[in-house]
């Protein structure tokens, strides 16, 4: 993948790319205005196989427990195998959602028009060039019940890079996990040996538009916890001495 230089002004020169890449982003813009795009996809395009291989070789040295890189990749791109996961897809967003509501979301609803965004989605999902599923290969069949956060710790980065990687190709994705409402149709449909856990789904496309804004988050100080949970915004806890290193 084209590797980012930045001049003087932090922002990486314009670049042109055989395989369709925007202008240069800043690792701070990449980052900031990467979203998770569920209207402005161009269903008209098809992407380039070899790019999503390209990104997903970026994303491969995303960090994983051991370095054991349990991780497996599905990309759909035939048209009978899209359809398919797309139907499982809607019936899994239909029985979490419910039908439309009868009257557009009101001005300023902002989770009502996230769930008409993400309806959409739903409603094009077959229309989507390319259907990006990360997988765990594991040795058990069934997940256990306890925190799985150390074994999910070894492909979420990796799909979050795969994400980022395709912006860089003028690419937009969107990260949803719908379908694991329905996980053991779609493991059927595909064909998955039952040791293999899926992730998040990424539905892939070239965008529409070029430029996006970061998303509305809370501000650090409502979020940051300093040397422990009470320790708000530039709060330091004595620490004591039986804890000291």
């Amino acid at each position: 993948m084209t590797t980012v230089h930045t001049g003087a002004s932090g922002r990486a020169p314009a670049r042109p790319d055989p395989a369709g890449a925007r202008p240069g982003l800043t690792c701070d813009e990449l980052l900031t205005t990467t979203r998770s795009v569920r209207r402005a996809m161009d269903l008209t395009r098809d992407v380039d196989l070899d790019v999503v291989k390209r990104c997903l070789t970026t994303a491969l040295q995303a960090p994983n427990g051991a370095n054991r890189q349990p991780w497996r990749w599905l990309v759909l791109t035939d048209p009978g195998v899209r359809a398919a996961v797309a139907a499982v897809y809607r019936r899994a967003f239909l029985d979490r959602n419910g039908p439309p509501p009868p009257r557009p979301p009101a001005p300023g609803d902002r989770a009502a028009r996230m769930v008409e965004d993400a309806r959409e989605l739903a409603g094009k999902l077959h229309r989507v060039p390319v259907l990006v599923i990360p997988c765990l290969e594991l040795d058990v069949t069934e997940l256990p019940s306890g925190n799985q956060a150390s074994m999910w710790s070894s492909v979420l980065p990796a799909a979050w890079s795969y994400a980022l990687a395709a912006r860089t190709y003028g690419l937009v994705t969107a990260w949803t996990t719908v379908h694991l409402d329905r996980e053991k149709e779609v493991a059927g449909l595909l064909g998955l040996p039952p040791t293999v856990h899926q992730g998040p789904l990424l539905p892939t496309a070239h965008g529409t538009r070029t430029t996006f804004r970061p998303a509305p988050r809370r501000p650090l100080q409502d979020v940051l916890h300093v040397d422990g949970w009470r320790g708000g915004p530039e709060v330091h806890h004595e620490i004591p001495e039986e804890g000291r290193a």
